[in-house]
């Protein structure tokens, strides 16, 4: 089966923010608290999510998902199908489908997915299994 590794990869999000929030945030950054507005924000992100840390922890344990990094090579969902298995994949990060994984296989051990945070996978990969990912 696939094992988790931690992410290293990033995942670009908009923000919109009102101009004096940019504005404070701007001052911060010109008396050197952050190097940048990017900088500023993670900081934030990381201290608010630093305040739910046990919530997390509790909501990850309840849901049984994956934090981290997850790949699925095609060897993995071969071995998947020859056991005439499903795969539910639940992931807190990243859930990356290798190139190599075809429509047909996709459908044949793959019974859902849901993913807080992204999954990358084929465009037909994705289209195929659109009814099982929420």
């Amino acid at each position: 089966m696939p094992k988790q590794v931690k992410a290293v990869e990033t995942e670009k999000i908009t923000v919109n923010l009102g101009y004096v929030d940019l504005g404070r945030i701007d001052l911060l950054v010109g008396e050197g608290f952050y190097t940048n507005r990017t900088d500023f924000i993670r900081a934030a992100i990381r201290a608010q999510l630093g305040t739910h840390t046990a919530d997390v922890g509790t909501l990850i344990e309840r849901r049984t998902l994956d934090i981290g990094l997850r790949d699925f090579n095609r060897d993995d969902l071969e071995k998947v199908r020859t056991a005439g298995e499903l795969l539910h994949i639940k992931v807190v990060g990243l859930a990356r489908l290798a190139p190599d994984i075809s429509v047909d296989l996709a459908l044949a051990t793959i019974g859902s997915i849901t993913v807080l945070g992204a999954l990358q996978a084929s465009p037909e990969v994705k289209i195929a299994l659109k009814d099982r990912i929420s």
